[in-house]
C-alpha cells in the first residue's frame, strides 16, 4: 500500500496481483462508518465539497482492515481489506453513481 501525497491516490496491491489506485475523494465518499453509510438502508448521507480531501495517515487496524485519517477530519471508517478490494473491482460505476446522486442533489465536488 502506498499513499501518493501529490496526487492524492492511495495505490494497494493484493496478494491475487490485482492492484486499484483509489483516490482519497472516493475513499472519503465512499467510508464505510455509519456517519457515511447510515445505520440501514436509504440512510446514507451524501458526501459533498470532499474534491480536495487528503489521507493525512493511514493506520493497520489488525491484519483485516485499515483507518483511514482524511483531512477533513474524518477517521470512523474501518476499510476492511474485502471491503477495498470491492471498492477498486467497482471503482468506475460507484463513482458514476456518486456523480449522479451529487448531480440528482444539485451538489457539487468542491
Amino acid at each position: 500500500m502506498t499513499l501518493h501525497q501529490a496526487s492524492r491516490v492511495l495505490e494497494i496491491a493484493f496478494e491475487d496481483g490485482k492492484s486499484f489506485r483509489l483516490p482519497c475523494e472516493f475513499l472519503r465518499v465512499y467510508s464505510p462508518s455509519a456517519e457515511v453509510r447510515g445505520h440501514g438502508p436509504g440512510q446514507e448521507v451524501l458526501q459533498v465539497g470532499k474534491r480536495a480531501v487528503e489521507i493525512r495517515r493511514v493506520e493497520p487496524v489488525g491484519s483485516y482492515a485499515v483507518q483511514l485519517v482524511f483531512s477533513d477530519g474524518h477517521d470512523t471508517g474501518i476499510y476492511s481489506w474485502d471491503y477495498l478490494y470491492g471498492l477498486g473491482e467497482n471503482q468506475q460505476r460507484l463513482w458514476d453513481e456518486y456523480l449522479g446522486r451529487l448531480a440528482e442533489a444539485g451538489a457539487q465536488r468542491d
